[in-house]
């Protein structure tokens, strides 16, 4: 008989995260409608307050299920992990229909676009600048991400810690040369098809190396605390596998919007 019953499944206890993520998702939405419109940016601000408390004891009953109470039996991990693959594979699909968008225009552009691409008017990044900076630097960040899963594997706390703090600093000077590319950027989102596709492609892998960043940074305060072991981190390995997709949508983007679009 397991600790916590007959069963090795997990049935959830009631929560008030659910309702109250809901709530803020909903403000988050209306916030931004409001800010558009009236330049009012009030609600906006506090949906963000709402999502971050939300977030934050959500994942504290989690890590405290899994953690201390033993909740987490290894069938409970096998429905995670298969949480996560079905995740990440929605998350593909997302990304794909961006990449539909721009090869629907740039393989056969328009009269409008001056029957070429990039569009006549549009200066393009040099893609072996800072794209090719950001490509090594992700690049890297998966290297240390590994090293970071062996080390824990090995039960090696000082290496785990070093490599994933490397990790989270390499998606944050990520985000930092991605802020001040779209600051130097010679074009707008408002520069026909090609400003529309690469802002939004680029900008939805942007928010998605910050989600993944925080992702690690949790797990880094977790490995921290000493609440992963050899055997027992899919918290850890859930957020890897974030990052390795995060990694490898770059891969496409950089190769097909900046080196062959471009």
């Amino acid at each position: 008989m397991s600790p916590h019953g007959h069963h090795t499944y997990h049935l959830v206890e009631m929560s008030p995260w659910p309702l109250t993520g809901s709530i803020s998702a909903m403000m988050l939405t209306t916030g931004l409608v409001k800010w558009f419109h009236q330049f009012n940016p009030d609600l906006l601000m506090l949906s963000f307050v709402g999502i971050i408390l939300t977030m934050i004891q959500w994942w504290r009953d989690i890590t405290r299920e899994g953690t201390y109470q033993g909740l987490h039996t290894a069938q409970v991990v096998t429905g995670l992990q298969w949480g996560m693959i079905l995740f990440i594979v929605s998350e593909i699909l997302f990304f794909f229909s961006f990449f539909w968008a721009f090869f629907h225009s740039s393989l056969a552009p328009t009269l409008e676009l001056g029957n070429c691409w990039p569009p006549t008017g549009i200066q393009a990044f040099n893609p072996f600048q800072i794209p090719l900076l950001n490509t090594a630097v992700l690049l890297a960040s998966g290297a240390t991400v590994t090293w970071a899963h062996h080390a824990l594997v090995e039960s090696n706390h000082t290496q785990a810690l070093q490599s994933l703090s490397l990790t989270v600093f390499l998606g944050l000077y990520f985000t930092a040369l991605q802020a001040f590319e779209y600051i130097e950027a010679p074009f707008t989102i408002a520069d026909s098809v090609y400003g529309s596709t690469f802002f939004v492609a680029t900008g939805f892998h942007g928010l998605h190396v910050i989600i993944g960043s925080t992702f690690l940074l949790v797990c880094l305060y977790r490995l921290y605390m000493c609440h992963f072991s050899a055997k027992h981190h899919f918290g850890f390995e859930a957020a890897a596998w974030y990052w390795h997709f995060v990694d490898v949508v770059w891969l496409f983007l950089y190769i097909s919007i900046y080196w062959w679009g471009g």
